[in-house]
């Protein structure tokens, strides 16, 4: 099968730094400023054309990142990801202009992405309907709520009729119905064969949903395989996660970051 996306040893770096000053520093001396921390680690992994594939991992463990990366919002700091085809990012708010309206964010999106003003003109009155978001569609988008800047954001991208579809979070906010609806958009976009990435919290629509799934784990692969082989584990590695201490989770963090690089090197 043609593959949709090859990510082959991707690693996210970002500087952290005590305040502006170390920051400038960091920019204007030849001195190493700042601590690295590294979001994403030698993370390699497939998807074919048509796959579902969920990204699941507790907090921190660069789910968020690689869907970006994936999406060609930020770029990798070392190693590849090939994309074969139009990519989508549905998150709260991801590409929005806030000092703009609902109406004017959709001109502006379509146009970026290459369609024309009439195209635009036609695609309009049904991102709006799909939206919900009635007489708002004409506010600054400043004063939505994060569900009504979800629903724009997921009315644009299941319109412009993507090849890739990425939904990060975006079913979390909002009303039920709303979900409900959006749920039912991406099984339409399934059954047409189209790629999708699903990065959610809710294990029962992965279950629901997904065909495969990618366990992040502090940035590194801890697992990929299909739903019945992955999620099990997870499940049970969350039980156990839930249990442990403050003290205990950040030990377990740093025993688990220094197995992965201990691992990266010998490979």
């Amino acid at each position: 099968m043609e593959k949709a996306i090859i990510a082959k040893n991707v690693t996210k770096k970002y500087k952290l730094y005590n305040g502006t000053k170390e920051r400038l520093l960091d920019l204007l001396t030849p001195k190493n400023y700042g601590e690295d921390f590294y979001a994403l680690t030698n993370v390699n992994f497939e998807a074919e054309k048509g796959d579902i594939v969920g990204f699941i991992g507790i907090n921190g463990s660069g789910k968020s990142t690689l869907s970006n990366i994936i999406a060609g919002i930020v770029p990798e700091t070392a190693g590849t990801v090939e994309v074969n085809g139009q990519t989508a990012l549905i998150a709260v708010a991801s590409g929005l202009k806030w000092d703009l309206t609902g109406r004017d964010n959709i001109e502006l999106k379509c146009l970026m992405l290459g369609f024309s003003k009439e195209e635009i003109k036609a695609l309009e009155p049904e991102i709006i309907e799909f939206s919900e978001l009635g007489k708002f569609i004409d506010q600054p988008v400043k004063s939505y709520s994060s569900g009504m800047k979800s629903r724009l954001g997921f009315a644009i991208s299941v319109n412009v009729d993507p090849d890739i579809l990425i939904i990060d979070e975006a079913l979390s906010v909002g009303d039920k119905a709303f979900a409900e609806k959006s749920l039912a958009k991406m099984k339409e976009f399934k059954q047409k064969g189209k790629t999708m990435i699903f990065v959610s919290h809710s294990l029962g629509q992965m279950k629901e949903f997904c065909e495969k799934i990618l366990w992040l784990e502090f940035g590194t692969v801890r697992d990929y395989g299909t739903v019945d082989e992955v999620i099990p584990k997870y499940e049970q590695f969350l039980k156990q996660w839930q249990k442990m201490s403050k003290a205990e989770k950040d030990a377990y963090k740093e025993e688990a970051i220094k197995r992965n690089q201990t691992a990266n090197a010998v490979n």
